[in-house]
């Protein structure tokens, strides 16, 4: 946020995640435009304007980071065991580009204490006497501990909400003013990459809305090497499977987040992957950060090491979504993450076939305010285009050269 900007980038992050967590922060003042507020497998996003995994690595601030306006947050990536990323100073300004480079390197408190910490901001603690269900008319009280289907008087959609009795006079809600995404890591001195994400789906998938499987940071050695046909193939066989043993429905949509750093042959291999049976993912996070380094950059710290965000990244995350877009044929929603920074990006990449926006930099430079502008823009930029819905948007580029190699 910008006024932290005295202090160093992680003393500036932490002290944000403080107030956040504590909500000291600003609420919108207008309610979010209904053109963005959409539906993506099957789960209801007050905005498709989200936060990227990265900022609330530990789930420390969701409710704060909900209350700031955004429709959904993704928190991590998470470790199964606790490790102390990489040597500091591992995140730098570059102030004049409007980026940051970061080589945090999976700092994680672990499986452990984030699901636990998730878990409690849904326990309420209920007066004394008899213990209260939160079971509305429609709920049947033999489900009680059950993942059920309720419907949505608003969207006429059925959506997962579940409850859970707990001991004590505490009960378990899931609370419903926003979408939770859990982004998992694999750990640095790992035997078994794949086990350690097997573990994420296992522990995370009861308390999340999605899950994404983090296998382009480039902080941690050899996990890029994770997009490889072969070796993503085997760890997504391994996930979709453990996913598909939790017992309720319907699942959380499993997702990968992959690099902006790849070739045109290495893209067609993650599409024919993910579109497979056995390795078929509900969706894609394009992208992570880059570890290349523009002619264009001028700060001093542009030589530092790490994954560079913001606006240097805006055009190489835009082309991988345009990329993915065509080669999954629009198929696998894609979330749209990188260098945005007003409602024109977030439209560019919504044309170019994301459902869903996330930010991470832009919040950093502009503060909170970025939210509610980039909402304002965008459902202006949906109208002047004679669009009512966000959904009508997405891809849209993709399907006028269709039409356009159609006609010739």
């Amino acid at each position: 946020m910008p006024l932290l900007r005295i202090f160093s980038p992680e003393t500036a992050h932490n002290i944000s995640l403080k107030l956040i967590k504590c909500k000291l922060v600003p609420k919108p003042q207008t309610p979010d435009p209904p053109s963005l507020k959409t539906q993506v497998w099957g789960r209801t996003f007050p905005s498709m304007i989200g936060l990227a995994a990265g900022y609330d690595k530990q789930g420390e601030a969701v409710d704060g980071l909900f209350k700031m306006g955004f429709g959904f947050v993704e928190v991590g990536s998470v470790t199964p065991e606790p490790q102390p990323g990489n040597p500091k100073p591992r995140v730098f300004r570059l102030t004049e580009d409007k980026a940051v480079i970061n080589r945090y390197g999976f700092n994680s408190e672990g499986h452990d204490a984030v699901y636990n910490r998730l878990y409690a901001r849904n326990v309420e603690q209920t007066p004394t006497g008899y213990p209260q269900t939160y079971l509305g008319e429609e709920r049947n009280m033999l489900n009680i501990g059950f993942w059920t289907p309720v419907e949505d008087n608003s969207s006429k959609l059925l959506e997962r909400q579940w409850i859970k009795v707990v001991k004590g006079n505490k009960h378990f809600k899931r609370k419903d003013n926003g979408v939770l995404g859990v982004n998992l890591g694999k750990n640095k001195q790992t035997e078994n990459a794949v086990e350690d994400y097997v573990k994420g789906v296992k522990k995370f998938g009861p308390i999340a809305d999605y899950l994404v499987i983090n296998v382009s940071s480039p902080n941690t050695p050899g996990l890029r090497d994770m997009q490889r046909q072969e070796e993503l193939s085997r760890l997504l066989e391994k996930v979709v499977e453990e996913r598909n043993k939790l017992t309720f429905n319907p699942k959380p949509p499993l997702l990968i987040k992959i690099a902006p750093d790849l070739s045109e042959e290495e893209k067609k291999d993650i599409a024919d992957v993910i579109t497979r049976p056995k390795s078929h993912v509900d969706g894609l996070i394009v992208s992570n950060t880059t570890v290349a380094r523009p002619d264009s950059l001028v700060s001093k710290n542009k030589e530092e090491v790490g994954g560079l965000s913001g606006a240097p990244l805006k055009d190489k995350s835009l082309e991988t979504i345009r990329d993915m877009y065509r080669l999954t044929n629009g198929q696998v929603p894609i979330v749209g993450v990188g260098g945005i920074s007003n409602g024109q990006d977030a439209y560019s990449k919504v044309k170019a076939g994301a459902s869903l926006i996330q930010l991470y930099t832009a919040l950093i430079y502009q503060g909170p305010p970025v939210i509610s502008k980039i909402k304002r823009e965008l459902d202006d930029l949906l109208r002047n285009d004679g669009y009512s819905h966000i959904s009508e948007a997405v891809g849209a580029d993709f399907k006028a050269s269709l039409q356009t190699k159609n006609k010739q």
